[in-house]
């Protein structure tokens, strides 16, 4: 099915044409006829999917010309996702008389008080700078019509959800509800049920695993040979770009300036670098300034990051999902990557349940040549037989390193 049988209004059509779209995606196809006949939607799907102009091009179509009220809210949990949501929104408006706005935090207030006192009808925000500019009265939510709640897991994870629970109190009861979200955990359940009427599911592309062109590996390794063994990974491996993901801010920074020290150019990206820092870091990881980037899981999804060769788990994810989000970001449309994951002792239910998620072990690999410390992670997991260490390692040769198991090849 084409665009123009979908229903869309002339002008949004011609928004979709200058954007360059010329059929609809799987969750397009899905999502669009249901907001256009009122339903509330949950929809699942991976990023590049088209999932913003799912939500977007309904509701554009049914808004008419431009009103003095604030009609739509999108809610998003970082800056980055915010203000690509907003560059998209506004592409696909250009032909209407439609105003689209973004407020986040990390910049100052003036801008977007103008943009608000001017009157929006389409706002994109993260939850805390909305809330701010709501009791400083900058703006109402009580003719808000469409209300879209993207990455709701995302901003269950960042502690927004009590935040997005008071937004969504300011908001009138008779209005339309879409909520995307990659998992729906209890507390993601709980707001479906008071926030949504009667919402249709819509799953696309749900990935439990990641895609077939990454080839994912992990290295145990003691806790304090870490950093050694991430740099000399990054001198032995042949990469155009890599993302380093931390566990916390306060990781990132530190090996960030480690990799500086030994003649990386880097860029950092967590939550608590200005907006300016961000997207400088955003933008000379994409022009090729900087080979690594060095990030929290605010780079594991969503953000238009491409060409990525390599990505490098420092610290293992804590939740699985996250797993598969931070290793997409290699391997996209079609391209292959390397995906590499430390792993020290404590991670490893961690590890255990992150393959029970994707429903296969990933492989153990050590580094050829490397003066390992012994760690118990080394030792073989199944009873009655001798520890690896103690064994003869056998297998293939395998991203510079050893296959732990028995020999087999690879296809």
């Amino acid at each position: 099915m084409s665009f123009p049988k979908l229903g869309l209004s002339p002008a949004i059509l011609e928004g979709v044409k200058a954007m360059g779209y010329v059929e609809p995606t799987p969750i397009q196809l899905r999502v669009i006829p249901l907001i256009l006949a009122g339903q509330d939607v949950i929809g699942s799907a991976q990023t590049g999917t088209g999932k913003t102009a799912a939500f977007a091009l309904p509701i554009l179509s049914q808004l008419g010309q431009h009103s003095k009220s604030s009609r739509v809210l999108v809610l998003e949990p970082t800056r980055e996702l915010a203000a690509q949501v907003e560059t998209a929104i506004r592409d696909l408006a250009r032909f209407t008389s439609l105003r689209v706005a973004v407020i986040y935090g990390g910049v100052g207030y003036g801008r977007q008080e103008d943009a608000l006192r001017q009157g929006v009808d389409v706002l994109v925000a993260t939850p805390g700078r909305l809330l701010d500019h709501l009791q400083q009265g900058n703006c109402r939510l009580d003719q808000i019509k469409y209300l879209v709640l993207d990455e709701a897991d995302r901003m269950l994870d960042m502690g927004f959800l009590p935040d997005v629970r008071r937004i969504v109190e300011k908001c009138p009861r008779d209005r339309h509800t879409s909520l995307f979200s990659a998992t729906i955990p209890p507390e993601i359940d709980s707001l479906i049920k008071w926030a949504m009427r009667r919402p249709q599911t819509v799953e696309i592309g749900v990935r439990r695993s990641p895609a077939e062109t990454v080839k994912h590996v992990i290295y145990p390794v003691a806790e304090d040979q870490k950093s050694d063994l991430l740099r000399e990974l990054l001198e032995r491996v042949n990469y155009d770009s890599v993302i380093v993901f931390c566990r916390t801010k306060n990781r990132a920074d530190r090996i960030g300036h480690l990799l500086r020290k030994s003649n990386h150019a880097v860029a950092i990206l967590h939550s608590n670098r200005t907006q300016r820092e961000r997207e400088q870091a955003l933008r000379g990881f994409r022009d090729g300034r900087y080979e690594l980037l060095v990030a929290t899981d605010i780079a594991a999804r969503g953000l238009d990051i491409a060409n990525v060769s390599h990505v490098i788990n420092f610290d293992v994810p804590q939740h699985p999902e996250d797993y598969v989000h931070r290793i997409g970001r290699t391997g996209r449309a079609e391209a292959t990557g390397d995906a590499f994951t430390l792993m020290v002792a404590e991670d490893a239910r961690h590890v255990q349940a992150i393959e029970r998620f994707i429903g296969r072990r990933v492989e153990r690999v050590k580094l050829e040549n490397f003066n390992y410390k012994y760690t118990a992670i080394f030792d073989d997991d199944k009873p009655g037989r001798p520890p690896a260490h103690e064994r003869r390692m056998r297998g293939v040769r395998l991203s510079g390193g050893y296959y732990f198991g028995p020999a087999r090849r690879r296809r």
